[in-house]
């Protein structure tokens, strides 16, 4: 009866040995941890930088008057269109427009002058110099015969003394008459001085109207009025704004972007923007200049873009968002950015999946686009890579559960990030 309770208990011992055992190996076996993958997919992948900015205009003008006067007339509104030379605005000053109006009358008096000198004077002076040579002939003759009549005793020699002093006067006069001809000619000395006068005159006539001028401002390029800073009776002085001017032709955006993406950016690049108050509506873009200078401050580089066609809608200081395409391709292998391990440093690296373990691939990334990257090599298509969503590390045993890869991007209609 003794020996069977012992053989009982040998049983119970060694199965109780056996559990034992088996707790512990259980407990000392590595267990899968859960996971979450994607796999590698063949596909498209755009490499897109998004920047906010605002709408610029070529030149932007702030018009003043260059004198003191009280504004006359103010000739636009704000909104207006308005051409290159359009009057703008006119200011009004008596004692500017009586000098004016006194050089003219003072070039006229000139212009006057030198039509005198060659329409009367020069003529008169050639026929003063013929008189005077006819009176010199005639007091010459007279003074031959009054000396012969003297020496043959008919007159006395007072009659001869009178005689000469007619012919000295005679001999004055047709000097005096060539002189005056001399001067009076095309190159002589009056004719020379009323063309300086002249001169001197149309000079102060310039003067006064370019002071006129500056009277009646007007549009220096096609441009539209962004605001008007004065009224009829208001008093202009230089350095005072009266109107503000946006030059109106190509549109432009003026756009930040961080300093990091400034390896991809080149003039050339296309691009499409939305404006903030009109998110439905995009509108194509390219890439013109690329400052060289950063933005310490902030860390940005400032890109400027053309709009080729804007839409009538735009207006200068408008906030738009710019998708700026760098990069694409039609077949690249590409993976979710989470997917993937320091991804900013010299060696990015996944957790692929392979025989139920974790193992670490080194991997070179390529073309990023919107929450998806393009890999360039260390990966195969197919193959599934474990995501950052879990806490899981290399070598680990993990248990799969497979998440899609979609690439975000803008929707093409209103320009949000998706």
């Amino acid at each position: 009866m003794k020996i069977p309770d012992i053989r009982r208990l040998s049983i119970k011992y060694w199965l109780l040995m056996v559990l034992l055992l088996g707790g512990l190996v259980w407990l000392l076996l590595p267990r899968s941890k859960p996971a979450e993958t994607v796999s590698v997919e063949l596909g498209k992948i755009t490499q897109t930088i998004v920047a906010t900015g605002r709408v610029a205009t070529p030149a932007r003008v702030e018009v003043g008057a260059q004198v003191t006067g009280t504004v006359a007339t103010l000739l636009v509104r704000e909104s207006e269109l308005v051409k290159r030379g359009q009057l703008l605005l006119t200011l009004q000053d008596d004692e500017t427009l009586a000098n004016l109006n006194q050089a003219k009358a003072t070039v006229t008096e000139a212009k006057a002058r030198i039509n005198q000198l060659k329409l009367v004077s020069a003529p008169l002076s050639q026929q003063n110099v013929k008189q005077a040579e006819a009176n010199l002939k005639l007091a010459e003759a007279e003074w031959q015969r009054t000396q012969t009549l003297v020496k043959q005793g008919f007159f006395s020699q007072a009659r001869l003394d009178e005689a000469q002093r007619s012919l000295d006067n005679a001999r004055a006069a047709l000097a005096n008459a060539r002189t005056q001809a001399t001067a009076n000619a095309p190159e002589g000395a009056e004719l020379a001085l009323a063309q300086a006068r002249l001169a001197q005159a149309e000079a102060a006539l310039k003067a006064a109207q370019a002071r006129a001028d500056l009277m009646r401002i007007s549009a220096p390029f096609d441009a539209l009025v962004l605001s008007r800073n004065a009224e009829p009776g208001s008093i202009a002085q230089p350095g005072r704004v009266l109107l503000t001017l946006a030059q109106t032709g190509e549109t432009r955006l003026y756009v930040n972007v961080d300093e990091k993406n400034l390896r991809y950016l080149q003039p050339g690049f296309q691009a499409f923007a939305v404006a903030d108050a009109y998110p439905n509506q995009r509108m194509a873009a390219e890439v013109y200049f690329v400052s060289p200078a950063i933005d310490p401050q902030r860390g940005t580089v400032e890109v400027r873009l053309r709009v080729a066609e804007p839409p009538r809608f735009l207006k200068p200081d408008m906030t738009v968002s710019v998708e700026m395409v760098v990069g694409q391709k039609e077949q690249a292998l590409r993976l979710p950015s989470d997917a993937i391990r320091a991804i900013d440093s010299d060696q990015p690296y996944v957790l692929a999946l392979r025989d139920g373990q974790a193992q670490r691939v080194n991997v070179t990334v390529g073309l990023r686009g919107i929450g998806v990257v393009e890999l360039v090599n260390g990966l195969q298509a197919g193959e599934a890579v474990i995501t950052t969503a879990l806490p899981v590390n290399a070598g680990d045993k993990v248990q799969a559960q497979a998440r899609a890869v979609k690439e975000k991007g803008f929707e093409p209609l209103t320009g949000r990030v998706r």
